[in-house]
């Protein structure tokens, strides 16, 4: 296999500073790709499976787009998921698939330092979410159909659920109404999709509803993944994204009833793209930006005329498994990691990189790719990164 370029292992006692001049610095986990996309790269596949995080210069002005300056490696079991910043952008959550544990990244320390928090119950740990006033975060444990409920500046664990639907995976929080939404998707293998959001209570996640994501007959099979609040939206919305189903669904508030009504937004089935997935906004909140995975799209959608008539601007084709995005803190630029699970058709594992102006792709960051990896999330260091709605 080939070897990273300028590479330099993060350890304890050694400096990590980087210039701020020319260049803008994402963190992505990544994990080899498997033996078929290593074949078909020209890669030999004899190398041991590799995890890390790898911390890269994905600013295409810069001579040096594309340089790996340091690396931090993960254990080749842990099959790291996604990291998370919370509210305060000083501290990062990673979740893994392949164990019981969450790691915490200290950013306020030079070098970074990790801390694993043992939770022994959370099988398939998936999403990390904030309270708005960032004092509780919320852990989705997929397999083990639970959530763990943690304090941010202790990182110690208050409280485990168990969810009113299995196969948990996204979650809204939003103390204004005292409610946490909890998406059922798939089982851990990806089967036996589920079709509802669980409804709890926010300050003691007792379990209030569960609200069907579909006009079908059950077992749908719509497969609802990713959760998000619309920022200070009035009545208050969430969105949802179905993953098998290719939709976004509404779950509005009704101050009457004290619950949601639930609606379909957007069909992306009609536009040969599939596997919807993650929503970001911009600080106006008239833009939403949603990834589908299948071929691989970055979806920018107007919201003049509110959330639940969401009127879709331009889809810009980026790479098989389109998944999460980074923006930058003026709102110029977009990083669209292409990876999902090490899927096949859904592996690309370059970064796009899309002008936010003129909504058009202007360079691909394939040095993860090259190298026979997989991004399976990217942020931006907190000093170029905007939380975009999260």
């Amino acid at each position: 296999m080939r070897t990273f370029g300028f590479l330099f292992i993060v350890m304890a006692g050694s400096s990590l500073s980087f210039p701020s001049s020319a260049e803008i610095l994402a963190m992505m986990n990544y994990e080899s790709k498997t033996a078929d996309s290593l074949k078909a790269l020209k890669i030999g596949d004899n190398q041991a499976r590799r995890e890390g995080i790898a911390i890269v210069n994905v600013d295409p002005a810069s001579e040096r787009f594309g340089e790996i300056l340091a690396e931090i490696p993960l254990p080749a079991d842990l099959v790291a998921h996604h990291i998370f910043y919370d509210r305060s952008q000083t501290k990062a959550y990673i979740t893994a698939l392949g164990k019981g544990e969450l790691r915490v990244m200290d950013l306020t320390a030079n070098p970074y330092r990790v801390k694993t928090i043992p939770v022994a119950e959370c099988e398939f740990g998936e999403d990390v979410i904030f309270s708005e006033d960032n004092t509780t975060w919320y852990l989705t444990c997929m397999k083990s159909n639970k959530v763990i409920v943690g304090d941010v500046a202790t990182d110690t664990i208050r409280q485990v659920v168990d969810t009113n639907a299995p196969y948990p995976h996204g979650l809204g929080v939003n103390s204004t109404i005292n409610r946490v939404l909890v998406t059922s998707t798939v089982r851990h293998d990806l089967g036996d999709p589920g079709e509802v959001i669980g409804v709890y209570e926010a300050d003691s996640m007792r379990p209030l509803s569960t609200l069907k994501l579909s006009t079908k007959e059950s077992p749908s099979g719509e497969a609802p993944v990713e959760i998000l609040f619309v920022p200070d939206s009035k009545p208050v919305v969430a969105y949802i994204t179905n993953m098998y189903g290719g939709s976004l669904w509404t779950a509005t508030w009704n101050e009457q009833t004290q619950g949601f009504d639930v609606a379909q937004a957007f069909d992306f089935s009609p536009m040969d793209v599939g596997v919807p997935l993650e929503m970001y906004f911009n600080d106006a909140v008239d833009r939403m930006y949603v990834t589908t995975g299948k071929p691989g799209h970055l979806h920018v959608f107007d919201l003049s005329d509110g959330p639940a008539s969401p009127k879709l601007l331009k889809s810009i084709a980026t790479g098989g498994g389109a998944h999460h995005v980074a923006f930058t803190k003026d709102w110029d630029l977009a990083f669209v990691q292409n990876a999902l699970l090490n899927l096949p058709g859904m592996d690309d594992g370059a970064i796009t990189v899309v002008d936010l102006g003129t909504m058009e792709v202007v360079a691909s960051m394939d040095t993860l790719k090259d190298n026979g990896f997989n991004p399976n999330s990217i942020v931006l260091l907190p000093q170029w990164n905007h939380m975009a709605g999260h």
